[in-house]
């Protein structure tokens, strides 16, 4: 996070330790302006004399041989006296003149007795052509030096500015790009002069400055002269500048040069000479208009060799050959040359690492291996430019840094890769990369340059001639390929004019310059271009601007105490060590930081964030501090791989900062601050480096790697990022992400990153975010019109789905959507009087369309929707709107906006008979409501009538097979249609058949069907029969649908077809008549104690009365008294329940009975179907009670006829039983003779006859068969057994014409089966349905058993008749 703000911190005042107690929000002290340095205290007014002009005049002579700064502040304040009426404030204010000037004067002298002797170096080349710079330094404002390294440019122009006698009105200020660069160059120079450092030669750089009263040539990095600008925008304190190299093009240098061109024509006596090694010497002459001296080449010439690592034009090249291998075959090459150490360029750590490890293989004799990088120990950097004696050689492994003005000691030979990483942004992503790319001409000769210091050199290049020659000339500037923001916001509060009219020595591009205005607007710093509030406090901080809204947002969220500590350890080197061979040790050590960690009395939880962990960091460091002395301070730092220097950077940051955010107007916060909060505040100065976790591959991309599946972040702009492997989140990446780097190397990663949540976003983006809306739609619940909104930042969704009102954003189409939706479709909830009126009127005329089914008896939408917009005036957008409006509006006109039934009908609505689509329909002595609904394909499409559960068996289905009168015309017109074509042709055209059908019945009398087959017959005299209409073909609007509906009017279910109804729903049904029977329903009974059972009860259930019909049920050992829905479940069951009821009062007779059996009858008996005597005698013991109730007259419905059944059952039950276990018996012996002759009919085509027979002596004589059969039929089940025998007999005989017979009776079985089968759940089948089961049964005699008679003449025809007549 370097720009000029951030390096530009040097020039502010340096505040106390930043170990110094916390401190709370307390009120700033006001500023006094400050004296300057040695100004001559105030002359008390006494008895002075007059000052005339003269003498004014005469001090105004002396002023221009002070310093620069004096001479134009003394001068400014001899013209105020000038224009000074008061004679005594006149006198007083020349006397303190006076005094300043002669103190002025002393000093001047004082810097005049400072200037050394000076003497050159003769082997330096710049010596041989120091009269000539000198001569172009006298004669010219601007002058640039240009020559190669090592021509001693650095520390010998300033004793030739010396010499002219510059330095002494005014400082020499010599900047350098570094400050390592600034430090040991001052120490250099002053050693040539033979002065202290401090004195005639001294240095400024951040947090440190050694400049003194007689300093003349003052050594600073390019940031600090830069910061300088921002309290002295002349530059005053300078007579001289010296930019030195300038051919790197930083930011800072090329920032300063611009503004020298401004400074230059109001500072005529301001002296510039531009240094470089390598130079575009064209450019800047021509910028400056300024002459060029060039010196000539190195001290020592060096060699320059090219070995590219795979070379093409050998035949004997190595394809798989690696810059490892061609490094080390360099260096085996350079050993052979003789003694010097060797400087390798390579682009970065991870390089350095590789080719330490490949060199280490090697194992070349007395070679130590050194690094050289940024992030390297204090102690690794001392062993490289450490001046001591070693034995063997050196190799140093660097990157670009060795390529400055600081010369590695001893090197003699340089291997140079031909890359570097280079910072360049991107204008698409928006972020820093650091690419690595083939280094410029003027680089490699910088290179080149390292080894010609101390002797002659030999540089080998790893690449080709061709190669080097097709490289760019100079390296792109940093002004090309670095984001503007800072410069900008410098531009802006110098107030420097238009920046596309700043005269940069090499303009930047319009899209980068574009690109800082976006991201000061980004951190709300401009508005129109011009510095808003927060612009102005980001200009006074000296950190990137991203920093700095972290400090301002801070500052709002009361945790500036924390941001602070955040924002200097951004700036710094990062002071965590992690050196190569102990970095598992370092990594344990910081690891510390990243959980819980208390400090002070205060546990803050950093949770995975790298930004608490610095606060964390930060409160152990201090603490540290506190209590060890300095030596055990520094060792501790050391055993815990933290960085002294860097440590005391960061708190001298800090403790600027914080001095710069109480001058800006920010206050520290007293209580420690909440991590959501800090987070929050340093969200405001990353929102563009933001990202959300890609969960992974969408559908259809299958291109995309999952190998990154949940690691790989959607960042600003399309970009994807990954966070940094050294991070903790990196492990289990958050859902979303900020991250205070963006960089690219191998790919796009995040640095120094937290987990966020999406919903701090937006507060702090408001001016930044994209919002889009989608679906806006009408919701009843807000009474308003809402959209689907979704909130990008930077192409990143940080809000999906929200829904949001959409009448602040479209207020038309949001009043068109509650006008057509709230008023006019009624999807709203109010209690206006006139909106309900007018939805009851809409909806009855409404109604006339759904059951004449027809869309042209009601104005259209459209009316309706005009109608309210000539009334309702254009802001009411929503409910809110309208309740506000028309609560005034209503006392006005209570009318307006009322429908009228005129204004909703159509003209076609007046040829609708409306009774032609009744409300309700008579059914089985029911009336139910009938709904219209005109609506095709949909489930309610056509005539529902709504069904009470409890009457579902009560109602008669003719009347709905009608139909509704308007309908009932397009019902037979359709039912014609379905016809076979062969009948279809007869009738057509089929509506005026279907008249004059209709005219023939009478609507109701019979189910339709039988009408138009009986009608329709006659009048073509055809037959039609049932099968021949295809009612699935039926539009399904003329099939009436069966609502079935509870007692609260809740739908239970609904179908057309009301049999499968009653079937589904007997289970409700019961329950519902249980519920309402509850009065007369009874459990357990075990005696006739319920008094008089109604054969009919009424019921009523909602609006209808339900007949139930009551009975017992037979419960085994007790009865109970039940409400059934139809007589037909309820006889059978109810005379069940009697004869349970009177055997349970009457005395067993079974002990009677089998006292009177004799042996062969007990024998003949055990051989039963129900598997003992005893389930055969209580079976016997059933059938005699069915018998003597049937005798009686049916089952006893009161008191009275129970007791009459109880009497006979005590007189003739015993009597009874024994009659019935005679008959019992007889048919027992025959079912013996038979099961023993079926037990002989082994043969394989008597097989299906067997079956047939087994299945009918199964169904004649099983478990329970003596009172299923009844008493008086088990006389016909042993007749029909002997007929049996008969069968098998003839079976043996032919098995043929036994199969011809069996056919013939499965005809009238299988509609037999087909008739019980349609019985509805719970009913038993009626004495007429019984009754053709043994019609059948004769049939069998008749057909298997002849010439035995049967009862009565049976034929399958008479059979058939009677299934007939069952309907």
């Amino acid at each position: 996070m370097s720009s000029p703000a951030a390096r530009a911190a040097d020039a502010r005042p340096e505040p106390a330790d930043p170990s110094e107690p916390r401190e709370g929000r307390t009120r700033r002290p006001r500023r006094r302006r400050p004296r300057p340095r040695n100004e001559a205290p105030a002359v008390p007014a006494g008895d002075l004399p007059p000052v005339e002009d003269a003498e004014l005049d005469a001090l105004a002579e002396r002023v221009p041989a002070l310093t620069l700064q004096e001479a134009h502040r003394l001068g400014r304040r001899l013209d105020t006296v000038r224009r000074t009426r008061d004679v005594t404030a006149r006198a007083r204010a020349g006397a303190g003149i006076k005094a300043a000037i002669e103190t002025a004067e002393q000093r001047i002298a004082a810097r005049q007795a400072a200037v050394p002797t000076i003497r050159y170096p003769e082997a330096l080349p710049v010596s041989a052509r120091r009269e000539d710079i000198a001569a172009a330094i006298r004669d010219h404002q601007v002058v640039i030096v240009a020559g190669e390294t090592g021509s001693g440019k650095t520390t010998q122009i300033p004793k030739i500015c010396l010499e002219l006698g510059r330095g002494v009105r005014g400082l020499i200020g010599h900047t350098q790009p570094r400050r390592l660069a600034a430090r040991t160059v001052a120490a250099r120079i002053a050693e040539e002069l033979g002065t202290e450092l401090g004195d005639a030669v001294g240095w400024k750089v951040r947090f440190t400055d050694h400049v003194g009263e007689n300093t003349l040539v003052k050594l600073m990095t390019d940031g600090i002269l830069l910061a300088e600008l921002a309290g002295d925008k002349m530059l005053r304190q300078y007579d001289t500048l010296i930019i030195d190299e300038a051919h790197e093009r930083s930011l800072n240098i090329d920032f300063i040069l611009g503004y020298l061109t401004q400074l230059l024509p109001q500072r005529p006596d301001l002296k510039v000479i531009i240094t470089s090694a390598t130079i575009d010497v064209d450019r800047f002459a021509k910028h400056f208009d300024a002459p060029v001296v060039e010196v000539s080449g190195r001290s020592y010439p060096v060699e320059t060799r090219y070995r590219p690592i795979v070379d093409l034009d050998d035949p004997d090249h190595d394809p798989d050959r690696d810059q490892l291998d061609a490094i080390g075959d360099a260096v085996a090459e350079l050993q052979r040359e003789g003694d010097g150490d060797i400087l390798v360029f390579l682009p970065g750590e991870r390089e350095i690492r590789d080719t330490t490890e490949a060199l280490a293989k090697r194992d070349f004799r007395n070679t130590e291996l050194l690094p050289l990088y940024a992030r390297l120990s204090t102690a690794e950097q001392h062993r490289v430019f450490a001046k001591l004696p070693h034995s063997g050689r050196r190799v140093v492994l660097a990157t670009n840094v060795a390529e400055t003005s600081l010369t590695v000691p001893g090197i003699r030979y340089v291997i140079d890769t031909g890359t570097a990483r280079i910072s360049r942004y991107s204008r698409r992503l928006k972020v820093q990369r650091l690419p690595i790319e083939k280094v410029s001409q003027a680089s490699a000769n910088q290179r080149a340059g390292r080894c010609g210091r101390v002797a002659d050199g030999i540089c080998i290049r790893l690449y080709s001639e061709d190669d080097f020659d097709a490289r760019p000339e100079f390296t792109d500037p940093e002004i090309l390929r670095t984001n503007l923001a800072s410069v900008v916001l410098q531009m802006i509060s110098l107030d420097l004019g238009e920046l596309t009219e700043f005269p940069f020595v090499e303009r930047p591009d319009p899209r980068a310059v574009a690109d800082g205005i976006a991201l000061l607007q980004e951190l709300g710093a401009l508005d129109d271009r011009k510095l808003t509030a927060v612009g102005r406090a980001l200009a006074a901080l000296p950190v990137d601007p991203r920093l700095g809204r972290m400090l301002v947002e801070a500052d709002r969220n009361g945790c500036l105490r924390e941001v602070l500590v955040i924002a200097a350890a951004l700036s710094v080197q990062d002071p965590r060590e992690r050196p190569a061979e102990q970095r598992q040790a370092a990594d344990a050590k910081h690891a510390r930081f990243n959980g819980e960690w208390t400090a002070g009395g205060s546990t803050l939880d950093a949770g995975g964030s790298d930004f608490l962990a610095f606060v964390n960091l930060w409160r152990y460091v201090a603490e540290q501090r506190e209590e060890l002395s300095g030596n055990r301070f520094r060792r501790l730092l050391r055993d815990e791989f933290l960085h002294y220097l860097r440590i005391r950077e960061w708190q001298d940051l800090h403790a600027q900062l914080r001095q710069a955010a109480r001058n800006a107007g920010l206050a520290l916060n007293e209580v420690d601050a909440d991590p959501d909060r800090i987070h929050m505040a340093v969200l405001s100065g990353l929102l563009s480096q933001v990202g959300l976790r890609d969960d992974g591959p969408e559908r259809g991309d299958r291109n995309k790697d999952r190998r990154s599946t949940g690691r790989e972040f959607l960042g600003a702009r399309g970009a994807r990022f990954m966070i940094f492997p050294g991070s903790p989140l990196a492990k289990k990446p958050p859902r979303w992400v900020m991250a205070a780097e963006l960089v690219e190397t191998s790919r796009l990663f995040a640095r120094t990153a937290a987990r966020i949540q999406p919903e701090w976003i937006e507060p702090l983006a408001g001016h930044l975010v994209k919002r889009t809306y989608s679906e806006p739609h009408w919701s009843r619940k807000r009474a308003a019109a809402v959209a689907t909104e979704r909130v990008t930042l930077y192409g990143i969704p940080i809000v999906v789905g929200r829904s949001v009102d959409f009448g602040r954003i479209d207020p038309e189409t949001s009043r068109d959507l509650f006008i057509r939706h709230a008023l006019v479709e009624g999807d709203w909830d109010t209690r206006h009087r006139f909106f309900h009126a007018n939805r009851e009127l809409l909806e009855d005329v409404e109604e006339l369309e759904h059951r004449a089914r027809r869309r042209d008896l009601v104005v259209d939408e459209e009316t309706l929707v005009a109608f309210y917009e000539e009334r309702i005036p254009a802001h009411v957008v929503s409910g809110r709107h309208f309740d506000s409006w028309w609560k005034k509006e209503s006392r006005k006109h209570p009318d307006l906006l009322d429908f009228t039934e005129e204004m909703l009908r159509t003209a076609q609505a007046a040829g609708v008979d409306r009774s032609a689509y009744p409300d309700h329909v008579e059914a089985g002595g029911l009336t139910l409501p009938l709904s219209y609904a005109f609506e095709p394909g949909a489930r309610s499409d056509g005539v529902t009538v709504d069904v009470p559960v409890a009457a579902l068996h009560q109602v008669d289905p003719t009347p709905f097979t009608w139909q509704v009168p308007g309908l009932r015309e397009e019902l037979v017109t359709a039912l014609i249609r379905t016809l076979p074509k062969q009948l279809r042709r007869l009738y057509s055209p089929a509506p005026d058949h279907a008249r004059a059908v209709l005219a023939r019945l009478q609507a109701g009398q019979e189910p339709l069907l039988d009408g138009l087959e009986r009608e329709l017959g006659r009048m073509r005299g055809v037959e039609i029969p049932r099968e021949a209409w295809e009612l699935d073909r039926l539009p399904e609007h003329l099939t009436v649908t069966f609502r079935v509906v509870d007692e609260a009017g809740r739908e239970v279910a609904r179908g057309t077809d009301l049999e499968a109804l009653r079937r589904r729903l007997a289970p409700k049904v019961r329950e519902e008549l249980a519920a309402a029977g509850v009065d007369i329903e009874k459990t357990g009974a075990t005696t006739w104690s319920f008094g008089t059972l109604p054969r009919e009860h009424p019921i009523r259930r909602g609006s209808h009365t339900v007949t139930g019909f009551p009975g017992l049920v037979d419960r085994g050992t007790s009865v109970d008294v039940r409400v059934f829905p139809t007589a037909a479940e309820r006889d059978p069951a109810h005379h069940r329940g009697v004869r349970r009821l009177l055997l349970l009062e009457t005395s067993s007779p079974v002990r009677q009975v089998q006292r009177d059996l004799d042996n062969a009858a007990k024998l003949a008996l055990s051989r039963n179907p129900h598997g003992s005597v005893a389930a055969l005698l209580d079976d016997c013991v059933t059938a005699a009670a069915h018998h003597l109730i049937a005798a009686a007259g049916g089952p006893a419905w009161d008191e009275r006829s129970y007791a009459r059944l109880r009497k006979l059952f005590a007189d003739r039950l015993a009597a009874t039983t024994l009659q019935v276990l005679h008959a019992v018996r007889g048919v027992l012996v025959v079912w013996h003779r038979v099961q023993a002759q079926l037990s002989d009919l082994r043969a394989p085509v008597l097989a299906a006859g067997v079956a047939d027979i087994t299945a009918q002596v199964n169904a004649l004589v099983g478990p329970g068969f003596a009172t299923a059969a009844g008493a008086n039929r088990l006389a016909d089940v042993a007749r029909y057994l002997e007929a049996v025998e008969r069968r098998i007999e003839k079976l043996r005989a032919d098995p043929a014409r036994d199969a011809e017979w069996t056919a013939q009776v499965r005809v009238v079985s299988d509609e037999y089966a087909a008739e019980l089968a349609a019985l509805p759940p719970g009913v038993e089948p009626g004495p007429e349905l019984r009754e053709i089961r043994w019609m059948i049964e004769e049939l069998r005699v008749g057909l298997y058993a002849h010439p035995m008679r049967t009862r009565y003449p049976v034929s399958i025809k008479r059979i058939q008749k009677a299934i007939d007549d069952l309907a």
